[in-house]
């Protein structure tokens, strides 16, 4: 039989069905197995209804499509088999308009093949049977919510305790019913909680956390197995640092996975803390630049001495939460993160280059080093604002060379400043100015990149050539604007 195709809300209990009283329904055939699920409600009368099942379905019918002479042949048995080749939960019979009572053969068959086979009484329509699972689905599926919203609570809670590890295991452990363990790099367990699972369960773990070890690009971030009646999960922790959360459970309901996530993005955070010493590192660098040392003497215990900052933003109208925050910190690979307004900030080593992450729009600075790590910053943010206005995923500042190297780095300023200088009081307009050039003077996208009107843009636009008495339209004008502005 082939793995029934699973839709994204829970299964519906065929008991839960059968204990609807307004509906009537009885299983007259078939084995009563109290775990037996239905994922939704079909209605055919066709002679073989295999090629429009997708599985896990309680098919309906009122048998218009059997034959007079369909007892007397091989007709039911053939009928039942295909439900059951194509992944059939349930069959059910209405009786009316077309039969007054479900026929023998039929019920003969579904026991033979093992296939519920509930009766529908006459007042009952199939149309009131396909509501009745749509209700329990959705009942079933605001449980799994809040059974998932309750757990991220528990488990944000243990992440707070002085003992945040074991405190994290413990509650996952008792969410899912099963045993939590963390492996270290070396494969060896650090930490674990819940109930002990078997030898043989308990080695099929640890193979499994192998496979979401980081081994090179293309390795999963999580793996699931069953082996002797036990569920098995495993999900890498981290930007490859080699822990990985392992997990038992004698079932998987639905929400486990979604539950377990979160306990690896929290286990993620809280393991990056012990990677020889980095936590340590960080706040020493942190108590020494406030106690005035340069930034070229902490950056080597902060691990490099190329840097490139990253300015990020969610696809989604929410402002980023911290959470959220350092699982694109651990996926970027740094845990260097600032959450400033809606704009996460992220200082990271240049090597390996920042990759686009999915929900994320990100701008990314060129290259520098401690001293230039204020002018990087400035960069990211209008690398984030090009990406932005044109919809891209990432975009990198532009540092290679150019006419700016042909001038010397003092005469260049000064003539920014005194080309700028009437902007001085009003930042937005040197801003506005400085995004409408880098987007070829498109009203729209600059409007976008700034979260302004396109008539906002228009007046300060116009506000700038007043002040400058010049003409925007020259490409002369705009490039040399262009070169002044791309001082930092």
């Amino acid at each position: 039989m082939p793995d029934p195709a699973v839709p994204p809300t829970p299964p519906v209990p065929l008991a839960a069905l059968l204990a609807r009283e307004d509906l009537g329904l009885r299983q007259i055939a078939g084995p009563a197995d109290p775990s037996a699920v239905v994922h939704w409600a079909h209605t055919s009368e066709m002679a073989d209804p295999y090629p429009y099942l997708l599985g896990g379905e309680l098919l309906l019918t009122a048998g218009v499509h059997i034959q007079e002479a369909a007892g007397s042949g091989t007709y039911f048995d053939d009928y039942v088999s295909r439900v059951v080749a194509a992944g059939g939960a349930a069959l059910g019979f209405g009786v009316a308009p077309v039969h007054d009572t479900v026929p023998r053969a039929l019920v003969a068959a579904c026991d033979f093949y093992e296939l519920p086979l509930i009766e529908v009484p006459p007042r009952t329509t199939f149309s009131a049977v396909a509501r009745a699972v749509w209700q329990l689905m959705a009942q079933a599926r605001h449980a799994e919510l809040r059974r998932v919203t309750e757990a991220q609570q528990s488990l944000a809670a243990a992440a707070s305790r002085p003992d945040p590890v074991p405190s994290v295991l413990r509650q996952l452990a008792q969410r899912v019913g099963g045993w939590a363990v963390l492996y270290g790099p070396d494969g060896v367990e650090v930490a674990a909680a819940g109930r002990l699972v078997g030898t043989a369960a308990r080695a099929a773990l640890t193979g499994l956390t192998e496979v979401v070890r980081p081994s090179g690009p293309g390795t999963p971030t999580s793996a699931s197995h069953a082996t002797a009646g036990v569920h098995l999960a495993a999900y890498s922790l981290g930007a490859g640092h080699g822990f990985v959360l392992g997990l038992a459970a004698p079932q998987r309901d639905p929400g486990d996975h979604t539950i377990a996530s979160v306990a690896a993005v929290l286990l993620s955070l809280l393991t990056g803390e012990h990677q020889s010493g980095s936590g340590a590192a960080r706040s020493s660098a942190l108590v020494r630049l406030l106690l005035g040392a340069p930034a070229e003497d902490v950056a080597p215990l902060l691990g490099g001495e190329r840097w490139v900052v990253v300015h990020a933003r969610p696809d989604t109208l929410a402002a980023p939460d911290p959470v959220a925050a350092s699982a694109l910190g651990a996926a970027l690979g740094s845990p260097l993160v600032d959450v400033a307004r809606e704009v996460v900030r992220v200082l990271l080593p240049a090597d390996p280059e920042p990759a686009p992450q999915p929900g994320w729009t990100l701008g990314v600075s060129a290259v520098a080093g401690p001293r230039e790590w204020a002018a990087a910053d400035v960069q990211a943010g209008r690398a984030l604002a090009r990406a932005r206005a044109t919809r891209a995923g990432l975009v990198r500042y532009g540092a290679r060379p150019a006419l700016t190297d042909l001038v010397p780095e003092t005469d260049a300023e000064a003539h920014a400043r005194a080309l700028l200088a009437r902007f001085d009081a009003t930042p937005a307009l040197t801003e506005t100015l400085r995004t409408w050039l880098s987007l070829h003077g498109s009203w729209d996208r600059t409007a976008v990149a700034l979260d302004v009107h396109r008539n906002t843009v228009r007046q300060r636009i116009a506000k700038c050539a007043a002040l400058l008495e010049a003409d925007l339209d020259d490409p002369d004008v705009r490039m040399e604007l262009w070169f002044a502005l791309r001082r930092p």
